[in-house]
């Protein structure tokens, strides 16, 4: 089975524009969530997506790979797709495409090691990670897409709204949708031929659109905490917790 990273990245973020090369300890978040991803032992390749030459230039300069993309996509997981098709890929139905969004600078080789062995495991088409979150202040962010999910892990919703509700319980478990999304490469080509839908455009979520086609998409749930960098105050939080970081040493020289 081929297992292959794609990292769609673009510089026209509506919230943080020029984003993928923001510096965080002196290096772009975009290089930065590329070489977290490559020291996963369980992919094979991992490829940066993006519409912007910019973005290319910096990551071939960094020794990796990237491919140009369209620039008329409004959602990641089509230019996922169109990625494939740009790289020549001829994959077979079964094989993994795995998507990690640019901004995810907090991933680690191991979750992505985790994703890999559930993707085998559950045999499901599309798979999401959905991290904890821990604060009412997170839980409120309309920045923040929660999920929530049915007992079998079948995702139910997703919205940048604060859901669930806490209002009639406490330490109700809340969880993020992360940009950490493996598929099927036959799935991902059929995910990327449906129509968009009205809630996918409301709450801004790619998956959405599996969920309002009828289609399963199943939550793998994680304790850990991630950082999306959608604002100047997430860079700041963001270059803290990589200088804490055990993983951010094995790819660079860490500031003291």
């Amino acid at each position: 089975m081929t297992r292959i990273c794609i990292i769609p990245a673009r510089m026209a973020s509506s919230r943080f524009p020029g984003k993928p090369l923001a510096k965080l300890l002196g290096m772009s978040l975009i290089e930065h969530v590329f070489h977290r991803a490559r020291l996963c032992p369980d992919l094979d390749r991992v490829v940066v997506a993006t519409c912007d030459r910019e973005i290319f230039d910096v990551i071939t300069a960094a020794g990796g790979e990237a491919v140009m993309t369209a620039d008329t996509h409004e959602r990641c997981t089509d230019r996922t797709e169109e990625a494939i098709r740009n790289l020549g890929l001829e994959l077979a139905d079964d094989d993994l495409v795995l998507m990690l969004q640019g901004d995810e600078i907090m991933v680690s080789p191991e979750m992505l090691s985790d994703m890999v062995a559930q993707f085998n495991k559950t045999g499901a088409d599309v798979i999401n990670l959905i991290s904890r979150l821990y604060t009412p202040d997170d839980h409120a962010d309309p920045n923040t897409v929660k999920a929530v999910s049915a007992p079998d892990g079948r995702l139910l919703y997703m919205s940048r709204a604060a859901i669930p509700s806490t209002a009639r319980a406490d330490n109700v478990p809340v969880y993020q949708q992360t940009g950490i999304i493996a598929f099927k490469s036959a799935f991902l080509k059929r995910y990327s031929a449906l129509p968009q839908t009205p809630l996918e455009k409301i709450e801004s979520c790619d998956m959405m659109r599996v969920i309002e086609h009828g289609l399963p998409i199943y939550g793998v749930q994680t304790e850990t905490e991630t950082i999306g960098v959608d604002t100047e105050t997430d860079r700041g939080r963001a270059e803290q917790r990589l200088m804490a970081d055990a993983t951010t040493a094995r790819y660079m020289k860490v500031p003291q």
